[in-house]
């Protein structure tokens, strides 16, 4: 039995294919899907409906298994199908279904606040609640333009940002995002984005072969780049601990530790957008404890809740929050949905799971294990570098291991989304295939799962990689 097999436990209609096709006929005809190529989706062509999900699988409307090596979009952490988290939900909901966090408080709302604070690195102890991780961006951004006009600092209003680098779609969040062909169809967008380079070290041409020298260089670039704009228009700096657009791009040795001391020399707020990267996904609780570096702002959503509800937040230190504790002051920024009850009592729910159940400790104890058994698809001609930690890692795809030429065009759009996005579905392997930058397969499973479920997700790639090369 393979994870494709059909399976029918829990699935009640009387003929799942024709009931399949029917969904698939209504989405067609009244649901737009985001990010789709919608017109991909002929008479032909069914939509896939996912109807539920348990542990680390989901299943369609045929009642196919699906292994979720993406954790939905790296928001399902502790796995689908949690009944103690939906009870935490319908409790709260019973209890107060909903109440604004504009000039009023509610208690889950006030228990997360102090919880995360609890968890987060240095002085960040005040809780700003959204609804998701562009929110959160574009809360960030204001915050920082607003802080700094408090203070008297009335120029500084720019953000600097990394190539390639995704932080959400909203215009400020879209502004401060570096994937251009997310950007066009919208521009001109808001002013005052600054873009630097990353820190892709498989694709560097500077300091090749010295991680440390090339982590100098990169954070130079901030540095240069703030002095390029003027110091004192310059509001933040946004970064990833691991980059997710790219291909999970890891920090060389300093790099965020020397972007924090050019942040604090010039008065430049440094927000660590965590959207993907907090609550266990890199084995700890936020990106900066794994790399030992204090924001000013983390940006943070998606594994909060481990998928069961929508929620961010947007966690701010002393410092920044202190002006806006007197008199009259206010931020000017809210969200109606924004610390929703359900949400919070769902978020506090999945934060006691992760202690409970040592999450954090599964994956740390498995990181170097994915990492050596994804390195081994290296002995693939197509397989270029391996590179992301905890339960996060990018598989770059390359022409030739040498030279590291890489597919683009048409080779790539048939690599990737003529072959092995429908070739790893068609064998129960939910993933992303992606080419912001240069074509990578990703990997985000729940962090519940163990060294089979690796063993398995790395062995089906590598059939699919070794057909690939016969295709290409």
């Amino acid at each position: 039995m393979t994870l494709h097999d059909l399976v029918t436990d829990g699935i009640t209609v009387a003929n799942p294919e024709h009931e399949s096709h029917t969904l698939s006929e209504r989405a067609r005809r009244h649901l737009w899907m985001h990010f789709s190529r919608m017109g991909s989706y002929s008479e032909a062509s069914d939509i896939p409906v996912f109807v539920r999900g348990e542990g680390a699988y989901v299943f369609d409307a045929q009642g196919n298994r699906y292994f979720d090596g993406l954790s939905g979009l790296f928001t399902s952490s502790l796995g689908h199908g949690r009944r103690d988290i939906a009870a935490a939900s319908a409790k709260q909901l019973e209890e107060l279904e909903y109440f604004p966090l504009w000039t009023y408080a509610h208690p889950r709302a006030i228990e997360l606040a102090e919880k995360l604070a609890s968890l987060a690195p240095g002085d960040l102890n005040r809780v700003f609640f959204t609804t998701g991780g562009a929110e959160g961006t574009e809360s960030a951004w204001k915050l920082a333009r607003q802080y700094h006009r408090m203070r008297g600092d009335t120029d500084r209003y720019k953000v600097i940002s990394r190539d390639i680098a995704y932080h959400g779609t909203t215009m400020g969040a879209l502004t401060i995002t570096s994937v251009q062909g997310y950007r066009t169809p919208f521009e001109p967008l808001v002013p005052g984005a600054i873009k630097i380079p990353n820190t892709n070290m498989y694709r560097t041409t500077v300091h090749q072969n010295d991680p440390e020298a090339f982590g100098a260089w990169s954070a130079q670039q901030v540095e240069e780049a703030i002095l390029r704009e003027g110091a004192d228009t310059v509001a933040a700096v946004f970064i990833e601990p691991v980059q997710n657009a790219g291909g999970c791009l890891t920090p060389p040795p300093g790099y965020l530790q020397k972007v924090r001391e050019i942040c604090d020399r010039y008065g430049v707020l440094l927000v660590s957008d965590e959207v993907i990267c907090a609550y266990g996904r890199l084995g700890t609780w936020f990106g900066g404890q794994k790399y030992d570096f204090v924001p000013d702002i983390i940006v943070s959503a998606k594994g909060l809740t481990a998928g069961y509800a929508p929620l961010g937040a947007m966690i701010v230190s002393d410092r920044i929050a202190e002006p806006f504790l007197h008199g009259n002051e206010s931020f000017l920024h809210g969200f109606t949905w924004a610390g929703h009850p359900a949400s919070c009592a769902v978020a506090l729910k999945a934060i006691e799971i992760i202690e409970n159940e040592k999450v954090l400790e599964n994956v740390q104890n498995n990181t170097d294990y994915f990492r050596t058994a994804l390195e081994s698809l290296k002995d693939i001609p197509i397989v270029g570098d391996v590179r992301g930690t905890g339960y996060f890692y990018g598989v770059e795809l390359v022409k030739n291991q040498d030279t590291k030429e890489t597919f683009i065009g048409d080779e790539a759009e048939f690599l990737l989304r003529g072959h092995l996005t429908p070739e790893l579905f068609r064998r129960g392997l939910i993933c992303r295939s992606d080419d912001r930058g240069d074509p990578v397969v990703q990997f985000a499973p729940p962090l519940i799962v163990g060294r089979n479920e690796i063993d398995w997700i790395v062995g089906t790639l590598r059939e699919v990689l070794t057909e690939s090369l016969h295709l290409l």
